[in-house]
């Protein structure tokens, strides 16, 4: 069974270990949380991928890899990823678990110094981080816009997303706008830096088969020594309902049109509904047995794809199908049609069991990975109570067929939003 241990380093700094014998390796990460806000989200978004190019012990790529070979291939990573209204900035480490090193090295020791060296003793130069390494990592950041924007799938939903959101902090995009990342300037990220490590919230993560207790010092000895201000409040704002239905068509030179609606749901953690919600999703959409693949795809073959997600922390159920244009209009009011027939109680026993069986097994394969972990309980940084999945498990069985049918009715469509081709459909 995993063993998890939690106990604060600081003011905002919160310490969890993730102990499992069975893996033969060990990561390490510390995640900073900040209120996701345009004006800032393009200059704290490139910290992470800065800071693990290089630091005052290991003052370029070449060395910092060097030392990454000499820990038996460990990996030094990056990214930057939001959470309701809250931007996470990421750094993490991984490598083999400390009983497999041949010279008997303590390597979960070293990652933990590797981390704390490129988080608080970054390569600075008069003051600045180094030109190349600026350069090169918003070079990156726009490469890495640039491919979400070629991905129509994820730019589609994205976008449905902004506008629903749009007066909400999480319309803003993870990395900010591509305009911002260019107009970043070198001479203000030291200050952005040192504002990240010393009033940001972080979560310093460690998880698989090492002793926690070393690396906890470490980094209680790194936060201490900052002499950190209060760190900053992170709250998400959750929308109830939606009283009006937003419409937007883009064109843009696409073959296949993408279809996406954005729907309230009126719950959101930790709503103790929640569960209902998921299960009405899975449900709703999130299975190949579901409402919206086997009539929406395959009866009515309406769609390529047709599926339903739903983010506990915004309270927010999102529909995303890729249709022919002429379709769209009756993808859209199908979509909503199978929705009213869950809300009316219109699905059996066999569906409503295939899909709690779905997601329970979801859950139960979380742990079989540690980036699985890692993610889950990231994504449960504020939640209370903390679960761990198997007790996600036992409270979707928890939850009945009315359950199901009153979450269904507290769902409210908010944003169609249509991604089509330059050419207008001819009548």
């Amino acid at each position: 069974m995993t063993g998890i241990e939690q106990r604060p380093i600081c003011d905002g700094v919160n310490f969890r270990a993730i102990r499992d014998g069975r893996f033969k390796t060990v990561r390490m990460s510390v995640h900073f949380m900040l209120p996701l806000e345009k004006k800032t989200a393009s200059a704290n978004a490139i910290l992470p991928f800065l800071l693990t190019r290089a630091s005052r012990k290991y003052p370029d790529f070449t060395k910092l890899n060097e030392h990454l070979a000499d820990l038996y291939g460990a990996v030094l990573d990056a990214d930057v990823q939001t959470l309701g209204d809250v931007q996470i900035l990421s750094v993490s480490a991984s490598g083999i678990a400390d009983r497999y090193a041949l010279r008997g090295e303590n390597i979960s020791s070293d990652l933990s110094d590797l981390l704390c060296s490129v988080l608080f003793d970054p390569l600075l130069k008069d003051g600045q981080f180094p030109e190349d390494g600026f350069s090169q990592s918003k070079r990156q950041m726009i490469e890495l816009t640039d491919s979400e924007f070629n991905d129509k799938r994820l730019y589609a939903l994205r976008r449905c997303r902004e506008i629903m959101c749009s007066e909400e902090p999480c319309g803003v995009g993870r990395f900010g706008a591509k305009e911002d990342i260019r107009s970043l300037e070198r001479s203000s990220l030291t200050s952005v830096w040192d504002n990240l490590i010393r009033r940001a919230r972080a979560e310093v993560m460690v998880l698989g088969d090492c002793d926690p207790e070393p690396v906890y010092r470490r980094f209680s000895e790194a936060f201490c020594r900052l002499g950190r201000a209060s760190a900053v409040s992170c709250p998400t704002k959750v929308v109830k309902s939606a009283d009006t239905v937003r419409q937007t068509v883009e064109r843009q030179d696409v073959a296949q049109s993408k279809l996406v609606m954005g729907f309230r749901t009126e719950t959101a953690e930790p709503d103790k509904d929640v569960p209902a919600v998921k299960l009405m999703s899975v449900l709703y959409g999130g299975t190949p047995s579901s409402k919206l693949f086997l009539n929406v795809r395959e009866k009515l073959s309406l769609c390529y794809y047709c599926s339903s997600l739903y983010d506990p922390v915004k309270g927010i159920l999102a529909v995303q199908s890729g249709v022919e244009q002429k379709n769209a209009g009756r993808a859209k009011d199908e979509i909503l049609a199978q929705l009213d027939l869950v809300k009316k109680g219109g699905f059996t026993e066999e569906e409503l069991k295939a899909a709690r069986m779905s997601l329970c097994n979801s859950y139960r394969t979380i742990s079989d990975s540690l980036d699985g972990l890692e993610a889950w309980y990231l994504s449960k940084t504020f939640s209370d109570p903390l679960r761990r999945p198997e007790q996600e498990a036992a409270r979707i069985q928890a939850v009945s067929r009315e359950d199901v049918v009153q979450a269904a009715n507290r769902v409210t469509l908010d944003t169609v939003y249509c991604l089509t081709g330059n050419e207008v459909e001819k009548q």
